[in-house]
């Protein structure tokens, strides 16, 4: 991250090249929505810039409305995208089961390539990561006892996203990040009424162990195809559910007297 000589002998100590830095790093997820900034003299080391500098970079961000600042709490990263929450679509989203299936077929298309990326750009550290998440989740998915359906939703979200994170395309990181309610919601669902049942909770176990294991390993088409078939089967199974409860409704409504 420290600039070169040849970055200070060009001139990109300037306060618009300090900002157009710390863009970059934003992008690429090195710095995250709602997160805390370092310290101005550790941005100042690790840049190689001056604090005049740095603070008039800081000021062209929060300008942009990319970095919100509080006095004496520093500065964090603002929200990219609007808030879900305020948009009538994620509303509607959210509210009709429907489109549960919609989101889906989504996730399989960026999760897919998401996967395949990772396997192919994912640096040392990326994969680190990734098996970090990957480890939590399976750990805490191993204690059938006392297992919180929220709980391990969070985990699963948190496994793919690291991997999208690997993709090092901030364009599908940030896409990814701007629907978290909707794939924690989706990712809740398929705990929820898949993960009791001991075929579909070995299935997904599995899906993910491979999904690692590929990822980690560089087998880029592998890692797309095992992303694809995940989502596709937790797909079906949902599908198969409904059509189940919709049978069971009929069932009982030729039973009722009306």
């Amino acid at each position: 991250m420290v600039l070169n000589n040849d970055d200070i002998a060009m001139g990109k100590r300037t306060p618009e090249h300090v900002a157009a830095r710390l863009e970059e790093l934003i992008l690429e997820g090195v710095f995250r929505p709602g997160q805390l900034l370092p310290s101005e003299r550790r941005l100042c080391e690790r840049l190689g810039v001056s604090r005049a500098s740095l603070r008039e970079g800081l000021r062209i961000l929060r300008s942009k409305g990319i970095i919100n600042t509080r006095q004496g709490h520093g500065s964090t990263v603002a929200s990219l995208l609007p808030s879900q929450h305020q948009s009538p679509l994620m509303h509607l989203f959210r509210d009709h089961p429907r489109t549960l299936f919609d989101l889906l077929e989504v996730r399989a298309l960026l999760e897919g390539e998401s996967a395949y990326l990772a396997a192919r750009r994912g640096t040392s550290m990326d994969r680190v990561l990734i098996t970090r998440r990957y480890r939590e989740m399976a750990e805490y998915a191993a204690q059938t006892d006392t297992l919180e359906v929220e709980q391990l939703a969070r985990l699963d979200h948190a496994f793919h996203l690291a991997i999208s994170q690997a993709s090092h395309n901030p364009v599908l990181v940030h896409t990814l990040q701007g629907l978290t309610d909707l794939l924690l919601s989706s990712v809740f669902a398929s705990v929820k009424h898949l993960y009791h049942r001991p075929g579909p909770r070995e299935m997904i176990n599995q899906q993910h162990a491979r999904l690692h294991d590929s990822v980690v390993s560089g087998h880029a088409e592998q890692a797309r195809q095992i992303a694809l078939e995940h989502l596709t089967s937790i797909s079906e199974l949902l599908r198969e559910l409904e059509a189940e409860h919709d049978r069971l409704e009929r069932s009982a409504m030729r039973l009722e007297q009306w």
